[in-house]
């Protein structure tokens, strides 16, 4: 069968390409056509790509709105394309303001529309609820309490697991020694902290300068932040400045295995780092306006995935228009060995990976979907 998949970021990439390995497992003469990543074109071929996530990547209003020509000019490529390609199935993964909208286009040509890793309406924008119900065929969830939501809206999601549990398994397979690792990255003996500070430009142009300067008041500790292999170096250089802080690229999660604690920014990374074991503080800068209004636009009271799914605050989530250091080394400290807070959130985790569920989250998918589309 033919499978077209669309994803327009890194996160989306990743978990695009486990499933296209689970699709072609179940389906061996599977062929697909995609818009997506390097990953993706491991799996599908790179002479199958229409776009790289690099290209669709519009973030915020101002974004957005100055490259309005190339967003919809990308639309009507993706329309043709698929027309062109005739799939079985059209996979629609996160990116929801564009995926949406291919999403309408499709149902109505009787093409099957399957979204695999549903958008967040639970946090915001919960008007997309009613274009999930109209458009998509089937909805493929990755967190346990979205099967509750989504049914009281009239939905009946797949949920199988989620796949970050495979790729930490897989990613665990194959790390270095500690030693190795110091040795290969220039690292001291010190206790590592991990700095996760987001993958985008505004990210960690928002949060890292409160990461730094956190990292002045634990000497015994090196702190490592994980940058990403898209923004340039010289992007982390600007506010790492003089600071002790290390920088290695594209090996975040070898980081946060050989970590003792973690500085993270919102988003799945904050799951990723508890899945692991790896206690956390979450630091998000947020320009004033929002932190005030916030209560009136977000609708659930937690940013940290972590937080969401336990529907409590099991992990400190520092959410300022002005961060203050003592703060956040006080709630540091309470995570680190010896500290209060350790091993209390550490359990927190044993029950969230239990919430989340095992291994194997990506074939699941797959063979549901290589099923459904037998049927």
């Amino acid at each position: 069968m033919k499978y077209y998949v669309i994803v327009g970021e890194p996160s989306g990439d990743l978990h695009a390409s486990k499933l296209m390995r689970g699709i072609r497992h179940a389906d061996p003469e599977a062929e697909f056509r995609f818009s997506g990543g390097d990953r993706m074109a491991e799996v599908g071929g790179r002479e199958n790509m229409l776009y790289h996530y690099t290209e669709m990547s519009f973030f915020g209003f101002v974004q957005v709105a100055m490259n309005l020509r190339t967003i919809f000019k990308q639309m009507d490529n993706t329309k043709a394309d698929i027309e062109r390609f005739n799939p079985d199935v059209v996979i629609l993964i996160d990116y929801p303001a564009f995926n949406l909208r291919i999403a309408k286009w499709a149902k109505m040509r009787g093409i099957k529309v399957y979204y695999y890793i549903a958008p967040k309406v639970w946090a915001w924008k919960e008007r997309r609820v009613k274009k999930l119900r109209k458009y998509v065929d089937r909805l493929y969830t990755i967190f346990p309490f979205e099967t509750d939501y989504f049914r009281g809206h009239g939905i009946e999601p797949i949920f199988r697991g989620n796949p970050l549990v495979d790729d930490i398994a897989e990613r665990r397979a194959t790390l270095p020694t500690r030693e190795a690792f110091n040795a290969e990255c220039g690292l001291d003996e010190r206790p590592i902290v991990a700095l996760v500070a987001g993958s985008r430009v505004s990210e960690i142009k928002a949060n890292l300068p409160d990461m730094v300067a956190l990292s002045r008041q634990f000497k015994e500790y090196q702190f490592v932040v994980t940058a990403v292999p898209w923004i340039d170096k010289a992007v982390y250089d600007k506010y790492i400045g003089n600071s002790d802080v290390r920088y290695i690229s594209d090996r975040t999660q070898q980081i946060l295995a050989m970590s003792t604690a973690a500085i993270v920014t919102s988003g799945t990374a904050t799951l990723e780092t508890a899945l692991m074991g790896i206690p956390e503080v979450v630091i998000y800068h947020v320009p004033w306006l929002y932190e005030k209004l916030k209560p009136y636009f977000l609708r659930i009271p937690y940013i940290s995935l972590v937080n969401i799914n336990l529907n409590r605050e099991a992990v400190k989530e520092l959410v300022r228009a002005n961060l203050k250091i003592e703060e956040s080394a006080r709630e540091l400290a309470a995570i680190l060995p010896g500290g209060s807070g350790r091993e209390r959130m550490l359990r927190d985790f044993d029950e969230l990976r239990e919430m989340i569920g095992e291994a194997g989250a990506s074939e699941r998918f797959a063979e549901d979907i290589v099923n459904s589309l037998k049927q």
